[in-house]
């Protein structure tokens, strides 16, 4: 009976947490509850106010949408943070073919390509990490099972794993920020050229809230994935992760609609 009990156990990890810091648990507690809440009603809002009002069916707010929807699921969203650039580079400095350049069918593989390649990423790492034996106390210093705080506890040489995570985290962080920051480099320029201040205002509106989410995500991405491992670093990064899981996703739906007059209007609409 013990052989069964010893057995069953040997699949499971003990998750820390903040456990070092009892005293903040509670409080850890009701900010995450809170940020939480914040998510999952501001996203869910998006979702529904993009399909219920036919003003916003157009490519920015369908891929908004799928942000949202990925902000509820947290699905790796590096590659739909370059399609949203990308329509936005499309709509500013390409505007007499942008119908074309963004058709609707062409719309939906971009969404798909953006999911498809967010869990190829996620399911790599979880097959090569699921196959790394785990020896010793079992004890994640974590609050969540992240790939580098597992690799930790191996009892085996896990270069292979890190190099694995290395090259993933510079093809899907480092390639999409670069073609992030190209695209509004192209928009910016086209700005400058601009002489109508409305479009200017309009312009800068939209594509400041979009760069701002890009920073919210990118920059804590690459301090976890990107940074050198090292043993006091764990603390703060644990702290870096609760922040790009918990807080930024519930930042989005505020970014994007506390100053978008098309949500504004929406709204509008819906409770009129």
């Amino acid at each position: 009976m013990m052989e069964k009990i010893n057995a069953t156990l040997e699949g499971y990890v003990v998750l820390l947490g903040f456990s070092n810091w009892p005293h903040l648990e509670v409080i850890l507690f009701v900010v995450i509850l809170m940020f939480y809440l914040m998510t999952l009603i501001g996203n869910l809002f998006i979702i529904i106010l993009s399909y219920v009002d036919a003003h916003l069916h157009t490519p920015m707010y369908f891929f908004l949408s799928n942000l949202s929807f990925l902000d509820l699921c947290y699905t790796a969203k590096c590659v739909l943070l370059v399609v949203m650039s990308y329509d936005r580079y499309a709509a500013v400095c390409r505007p007499l073919h942008y119908t074309v350049l963004m058709h609707p069918r062409f719309c939906h593989l971009l969404a798909v390509a953006s999911w498809a390649s967010g869990f190829t990423n996620s399911a790599l790492h979880s097959f090569l990490t699921f196959w790394v034996p785990l020896c010793g106390h079992r004890q994640v210093d974590h609050f969540l099972c992240e790939v580098p705080a597992l690799l930790r506890l191996s009892c085996i040489d896990t270069h292979a794993n890190k190099l694995t995570l290395m090259i993933t985290s510079s093809i899907f962080v480092l390639i999409p920020l670069i073609l992030i920051l190209s695209s509004y480099g192209a928009i910016a320029r086209a700005v400058l050229r601009m002489q109508s201040t409305a479009g200017l205002q309009k312009v800068f509106g939209t594509c400041g809230a979009h760069l701002m989410v890009v920073s919210l995500f990118f920059i804590p991405v690459m301090c976890i994935y990107l940074q050198p491992p090292s043993g006091n670093s764990q603390d703060q990064g644990k702290f870096i992760a609760l922040f790009y899981t918990g807080v930024t996703p519930s930042l989005n739906p505020l970014i994007y609609t506390l100053r978008n007059k098309d949500v504004r209007g929406a709204v509008r609409r819906l409770m009129g």
